[in-house]
């Protein structure tokens, strides 16, 4: 038995490791073509975005991991199954369940390796990524209206809370076009922030630079109030504005939630992305995408194992149903399928709201019951 696990192990792995760098190499490939157009501005040069192109490359094995695994799984258990060496294996005692448990350790250690490329070296990479485009292409835009933070606080003069808009980032960690509106507990604006870059240090204080504070003092009296409770005329609004040139700002927001909320979503390990959706439950903000997004990336390694059993029909078809090449290229079709359903679930999971985890494990478990259903035909009836 060790012999044969020695066998499948060496042939599967080397498959994997040699797909993997031909879709890296294409990638990367793409990546630096693509990359190629903005050399020359802000000093932008060819060995920058070499540079980062090859810092994309763990995020693009993370992507492309279970394909890798159903491809290299496919070559190497069609191979033995063309040159009948798997039916040899078969007839010296190698069965269905037996074979199925050899694939699942296998596929176990590949789901461990995407977890840790994943969880690990994907978003430190994408990190640095990140910094080289926001020092050479003039920061990170966070969408059209930038990203927004609520806050909530207690202060001498009572409850207040915070709405926080970043409209970019830039290197090193600076935040540029920060606006901050506190409302007093009846929901009243009384003050906003304006300043031109913030840096959150390590104890969630924003050192802003470039401040302007516009304040309303408002004076409401029973006899101010007009018959809908709103102010009338006669209530008493003075504003104010005050500059300053840095200005140290008290908040509960750490610099890993403001990052959450800057930086792209595939910077963020599943433990920040858990973080961060704790954080935006309790302000009670949406928290949708980010909830699917952590049960993906919680659930992704598992479909190395997936791929694996879905390899493993292929072992049992006989080697006049199709050459090598024939079985590879189905086998790219099923990966091609496979992240297709899972990107479509995501968005329809968005859309309609439904259930986070569900729409994650969704697309896995339909391809497990495939590969599960035609393993048992094959094995049965052929």
């Amino acid at each position: 038995m060790r012999t044969v696990r020695r066998l499948f192990y060496k042939d599967i792995v080397s498959s994997v490791v040699f797909v993997s760098l031909a879709f890296l190499s294409l990638f990367y490939f793409i990546d630096f073509v693509d990359e190629l157009t903005d050399v020359g501005t802000r000093g932008y040069t060819a060995l920058h975005a070499a540079a980062y192109s090859l810092l994309l490359l763990p995020g693009h094995l993370y992507e492309l991991m279970p394909i890798a695994v159903l491809i290299g799984t496919i070559y190497a258990l069609a191979r033995l199954a063309q040159s009948s060496e798997y039916t040899i294996l078969r007839t010296g005692g190698l069965g269905p369940a037996r074979a199925l448990l050899l694939l699942a350790s296998l596929g176990l250690a590949f789901g461990v390796f995407t977890f840790v490329v994943g969880d690990y070296v994907a978003p430190l990479s994408e990190r640095y990524a990140t910094d080289v485009q926001a020092r050479f292409k003039g920061g990170i835009r966070v969408g059209r209206t930038g990203a927004w933070l609520k806050d909530h606080a207690t202060t001498p003069a009572g409850e207040r809370s915070y709405s926080i808009n970043v409209g970019s980032a830039s290197a090193d960690s600076v935040l540029n076009d920060i606006r901050i509106f506190e409302f007093n507990a009846d929901g009243r604006l009384v003050q906003r922030i304006a300043a031109a870059s913030a840096v959150v240090q390590g104890n969630a204080v924003w050192s802003l630079r470039d401040v302007a504070v516009t304040h309303w003092d408002t004076d409401l009296t029973p006899a101010s109030l007009g018959s809908s409770g709103n102010p009338g005329p006669a209530s008493a609004v003075r504003a104010g504005e005050t500059r300053y040139a840095e200005l140290n700002w008290p908040s509960s927001l750490s610099a890993g939630v403001v990052a959450a909320a800057v930086l792209p979503v595939s910077n963020m390990s599943t433990f920040e992305l858990f973080r961060y959706i704790v954080h935006l439950a309790d302000n009670e903000q949406a928290a949708q995408r980010y909830e699917i997004q952590f049960w993906k990336r919680a659930l992704y390694p598992f479909a190395c194992l997936v791929m694996v059993g879905l390899a493993l029909p292929f072992a049992y078809m006989h080697a006049r149903a199709g050459s090598v090449s024939l079985k590879v290229f189905g086998g790219i079709m099923l990966g091609i399928s496979f992240v297709l359903l899972n990107n479509v679930a995501g968005h329809l999971g968005l859309l309609r709201d439904w259930t986070p985890w569900m729409v994650a494990a969704a697309p896995s478990a339909l391809y497990l019951l495939l590969s599960l259903a035609a393993f048992s035909w094959l094995v049965r009836y052929r």
